[in-house]
């Protein structure tokens, strides 16, 4: 494990500095003694995090390339370097709009994704477009186009460096949505899968605009299951605690909310909901329409549009 909560019981001076950069800040500035004594005074009940070194899971990381080694595609040019093997060539980049990013996405599992972990605990699974894990598992795969502590194999989901057949079942959680061909992105996922294999694949519907650093595509069930439909049988879809449509509500009133300045926020966060149920039409001239900026519409807008011509030739 390289991120945990902080508690009592494992409270670590070095982790929780590691994880909470402005706690280090506070300590050098003299407005706080140490890490501990933020936690015992907010931290603890700020939820704050401990993080370890990247040390803790070198030999593990090792062991899983050895592991995986005979199961690359002999055909892609890649770089071993000393946490994962390389497969983002620059012809890939340029291909797929890849560019580098500070944007870190670090997000636990939740409790279907731990039961597939755990179902195949002596097999091999794909975490495709893993981001980085908190936890490093020895059966699952990392597979990125960021080197994080706990990526594996990096690369492009529509050009997977793995061979057939190779995973007893692929992850894919908030991944197509940020993939510029989710098409071939599923087509990849399946090749890579054994026979019976198993795919748990999860992208936003009603989410706003997000992530590393291309969003290209929210989807439908009817979206989601096009993609996989002639490759995979398809289960019917699920909605379950952690994409239900309170998320997504949540989220787009606490963004609009930051969007807004002083007292029109303020005016905002005192509507009720029966406030917010008229005509849209009703609120186009109110404060809190007309003062989001042009990226915090673009975020959260309802829909899309793009106007364009078709060239006339190579050069226009």
């Amino acid at each position: 494990m390289l991120e945990a909560l902080a508690t009592e019981d494992n409270f670590d001076e070095d982790a929780y500095l590691r994880a909470n950069p402005d706690v280090v800040d506070a300590v050098r500035a003299g407005g706080v003694d140490s890490g501990r004594a933020h936690f015992a005074a907010i931290g603890k009940d700020e939820r704050r995090s401990l993080k370890y070194p990247p040390a803790l899971i070198a030999e593990a990381k090792r062991r899983k390339r050895e592991r995986i080694r005979p199961l690359l595609r002999a055909d892609m040019p890649s770089v071993e370097t000393q946490g994962c093997l390389d497969f983002l060539s620059p012809e890939l980049r340029a291909q797929f709009d890849i560019v580098d990013t500070e944007a870190v996405s670090s997000n636990g599992y939740d409790g279907h994704a731990m039961a597939l972990i755990d179902e195949y605990r002596d097999g091999l699974i794909l975490d495709c477009g893993a981001g980085k894990r908190p936890v490093y598992f020895d059966n699952v795969v990392n597979f990125e186009i960021v080197d994080y502590d706990t990526t594996d194999v990096r690369g492009v989901g529509e050009v997977l460096p793995f061979a057939d057949d190779s995973f007893d079942a692929v992850l894919s959680i908030a991944v197509l949505e940020h993939v510029k061909d989710p098409f071939q992105c599923a087509r990849e996922i399946a090749r890579v899968l054994k026979p019976g294999g198993r795919l748990m694949c999860c992208v936003p519907f009603l989410q706003p605009q997000h992530g590393y650093p291309h969003h290209y595509y929210n989807m439908t069930a009817q979206g989601l299951r096009n993609l996989f439909a002639d490759h995979l049988i398809v289960g019917r879809g699920q909605v379950y605690d952690s994409i239900l449509p309170i998320w997504s509500l949540t989220w787009i009133l606490r963004s609009w909310a930051e969007g807004l300045l002083g007292e029109t926020r303020q005016d905002f966060l005192d509507l009720r909901i029966g406030d917010l149920l008229e005509d849209p039409a009703h609120y186009l001239q109110q404060p809190f329409v007309t003062e989001l900026s042009a990226d915090k519409n673009q975020e959260l807008a309802s829909a899309t549009v793009i106007f364009a011509r078709k060239r006339y030739g190579s050069r226009d």
